[in-house]
C-alpha cells in the first residue's frame, strides 16, 4: 500500500514537473513580437524566431505582429490654400516598430492604432493641402504629395511605436458642384499652351523656309556666274583655235572663203533664190576673176 502511494507521489511530480517544462517554452514564429510579462508588467521583447523561455505560471507571452498592414482611410473634405474643396481618398500601410509602446498607449489593438493613424493622416493632409493651391495639387506629382503625407503623419504617431510606411492618395478629387467649371478652365489653359506652340512652330518654319529660300537664290547666282565664266573661257578656247588654225594668209582667204560660201547659202535658201550684190562687195569678190 506504502509502494503504491509513493508510486502516485512519483507520477504526480513527473506530471507536475512536464507542466511545469511545458510551460516554460514557447515558440516565437518568424514575423512577430513576443512580449514576455510578468504580473501584468513587460520584462522584455523578444524579436528573434525560435524556441524562447519563460518562468512558468508567473509570466506571460504576448505576441504582436511584425507585418505591414494595410488600412483603407475614410474619404475626407479638404480646402485648399486657395479656398477650394477636394475629396481626399487615401490608405496607409503601417507596422510596429516599438512593441513596449504600443502595449502601453494602445493595448496592442489594431482598431485604436488606425484610428490614431486616421487622426495624423487626416491632419497632415490639412496641413499639407491647405499650403497648395488647388492648380499645384493637380499638377504635383504623386510621389511628392506621398513622402509630404508620410513625413507629416509620422510627425504625429511616433509616441505610439507605430510606423507608417507610406500615406498613399489613391485618389483627390473635386466636388461634383465645380468639376466641371474646373475640367473647363484646364481645357482653356491647353488650349492657350497648345496654341503658344503651334505659333512657335510656324515661326521656326517660316525662318526655315526664309533660310532655303536665301540658300536657292545664292545657289543659283554661284551657278550662273560658274556658267558664265565657263561659256566665256569656252569661247575664249574657240578663238584661240581659230586663230591658230587660220595664222596664215592661205588659210585666212581660205577661211574667208568658205564663210562666203556660207552666206551665199544662207542668202538663197528661201523662196526668193536671187541676190543682188555690188561689185565691189567682199561676196561679189569671189565671183569675179580680178585683172
Amino acid at each position: 500500500m506504502k509502494k503504491k502511494g509513493k508510486i502516485g507521489i512519483i507520477a504526480a511530480v513527473v506530471i507536475l514537473a512536464l507542466i511545469t517544462l511545458g510551460g516554460s517554452f514557447y515558440t516565437l514564429p518568424l514575423n512577430q513580437y513576443a512580449a514576455v510579462r510578468q504580473f501584468g508588467r513587460i520584462v522584455r521583447i523578444e524579436e528573434t524566431p525560435g524556441l524562447k523561455f519563460k518562468l512558468p505560471f508567473i509570466q506571460n507571452v504576448q505576441t504582436i505582429s511584425k507585418t505591414i498592414k494595410l488600412y483603407d482611410v475614410p474619404l475626407s473634405d479638404v480646402i485648399t490654400r486657395d479656398k477650394k474643396s477636394m475629396i481626399a481618398d487615401n490608405y496607409v500601410l503601417w507596422r510596429v516598430v516599438d512593441p513596449t509602446k504600443y502595449i502601453r498607449t494602445l493595448d496592442a489593438i489594431d482598431l485604436r492604432a488606425e484610428e490614431r493613424i486616421e487622426a495624423a493622416v487626416y491632419n497632415a493632409q490639412k496641413n499639407v493641402i491647405s499650403s497648395m493651391s488647388q492648380d499645384e495639387i493637380i499638377e504635383a506629382r504623386g510621389e511628392k504629395l506621398t513622402q509630404l503625407l508620410t513625413d507629416e503623419a509620422n510627425s504625429d504617431i511616433g509616441d505610439y511605436g507605430i510606423l507608417v510606411v507610406t500615406a498613399e492618395i489613391k485618389s483627390l478629387d473635386l466636388p461634383d458642384d465645380n468639376k466641371e467649371a474646373v475640367y473647363a478652365r484646364m481645357i482653356s489653359e491647353r488650349d492657350n499652351i497648345a496654341a503658344s506652340y503651334k505659333a512657335q512652330g510656324e515661326s521656326e518654319a517660316q525662318k526655315i523656309r526664309n533660310e532655303t529660300d536665301k540658300n536657292v537664290i545664292v545657289m543659283e547666282a554661284d551657278a550662273r556666274k560658274q556658267a558664265e565664266i565657263l561659256e566665256a573661257e569656252g569661247e575664249a578656247e574657240y578663238m584661240r583655235i581659230l586663230e591658230e588654225a587660220y595664222n596664215t594668209e592661205d588659210k585666212a582667204e581660205f577661211y574667208q572663203f568658205i564663210r562666203s560660201l556660207d552666206a551665199f547659202k544662207a542668202s538663197l535658201g528661201g523662196p526668193d533664190n536671187t541676190i543682188i550684190l555690188d561689185r565691189d562687195s567682199a561676196l561679189a569678190s569671189f565671183l569675179y576673176e580680178t585683172p
